[in-house]
């Protein structure tokens, strides 16, 4: 009787613990990872969301690994999507936006060293800015481009030189109906002439 109950006490002391080795690498299985990621942002006040959650502009947040967007927003300024790939490093990012209205031209020359980083960060991450040139005019794809009595091609903002993503498009005229066929063209590909920064010259 004796042995008889300390066989089931030893049986039932090893169901405990692999009971237990199961519950706890569930736990695991279950547990997600995280990390760290910083962020730095310009306007500094700007609204950033993190997977359409709201999140502090500047300082760090813990996120799970995964997929993960970006949103920086703020009156003035045009809207930045960023989408990232968390693993188990630390990420860091910077949520740079860039003046689209007199509002946002304004803040940026009254905090000129913010204004500094911003064409610092241009500057350094030349592919990105691309990127978000060709996101706001997808009229760059064509470009440069000669058609009938007309050239187009593109230059720095007119109205905004110091944005690095605003540009200028510069339309040069060789024939009387050069600008008319330079409509056509802008308009055949969905580009409205009027929502763009024209500059138009006479060419030889």
């Amino acid at each position: 009787m004796l042995y008889e109950n300390r066989r089931l006490f030893t049986i039932g002391g090893v169901v405990l613990v692999v009971l237990l080795v199961m519950i706890g690498g569930a736990a695991l299985l279950n547990r997600t990872a995280e990390t760290t990621l910083t962020v730095e942002s310009i306007p500094n006040d700007l609204t950033l969301t993190l997977d359409g959650h709201e999140i502090p502009a500047n300082g760090e947040v813990k996120i799970k690994e995964g997929e993960h967007t970006l949103v920086g927003s703020r009156r003035g300024f045009e809207t930045y999507t960023k989408k990232f790939t968390a693993g188990s490093d630390r990420l860091s990012y910077k949520m740079y936006l860039y003046a689209n209205s007199e509002e946002g031209r304004q803040w940026t020359k009254q905090n000129p060293e913010q204004e500094q980083k911003l064409e610092e960060e241009a500057g350094k991450n030349f592919a990105e800015t691309q990127q978000r040139l060709q996101n706001k005019y997808p009229i760059l794809a064509q470009l440069p481009y000669i058609g009938p009595g007309f050239q187009a091609t593109y230059t720095k903002s007119k109205s905004d030189p110091k944005n690095p993503v605003a540009i200028s498009i510069v339309i040069e005229v060789y024939s009387d109906r050069g600008r008319t066929e330079a409509l056509k063209w802008m308009q055949g590909y969905g580009f409205d002439p009027e929502k763009l920064d024209i500059i138009w010259k006479t060419g030889k």
